[in-house]
């Protein structure tokens, strides 16, 4: 069994941050889950461009509000608390902050091994 606290992975090596986001990556590649699993904040007012060509993603809105745009049809979709949205077909897309930080609960298969930042064209590299 593997129990972890938010808090003590925000003030360890599993915090990432960027200029338009954090994750806090709870689960990883090597807890041999078959998946990973994080907390990310999208900061308020900002994009990211993002195209995981390597993963699918599951992604819940906890808190907060943005948006998401597919670049594939240029469709625009809110995304407030409850807002579950799927990356099931390597989806090129924009994540877009609100009005406020979004709080999200985002599962990535392959999992991640926890150290990944977006490469130029909006990926995480593929897993060995």
């Amino acid at each position: 069994m593997i129990v972890r606290q938010l808090k003590d992975c925000e003030q360890s090596e599993r915090l990432v941050k960027s200029e338009t986001w954090q994750s806090v990556r709870m689960l990883l590649a090597d807890d041999k889950m078959g998946f990973s699993f994080h907390i990310t904040t999208i900061f308020a007012g900002t994009t990211t461009p993002i195209h995981y060509k390597n993963h699918l993603e599951s992604v819940y809105c906890i808190s907060g509000n943005g948006s998401i745009k597919d670049l594939a049809t240029n469709e625009v979709h809110q995304i407030k608390p409850g807002t579950l949205y799927i990356l099931d077909q390597n989806d090129k897309h924009i994540l877009s902050g609100g009005t406020e930080d979004m709080v999200l609960a985002c599962v990535f298969n392959p999992p991640v091994t926890g150290r990944e930042v977006h490469d130029a064209d909006g990926s995480y590299p593929a897993a060995d």
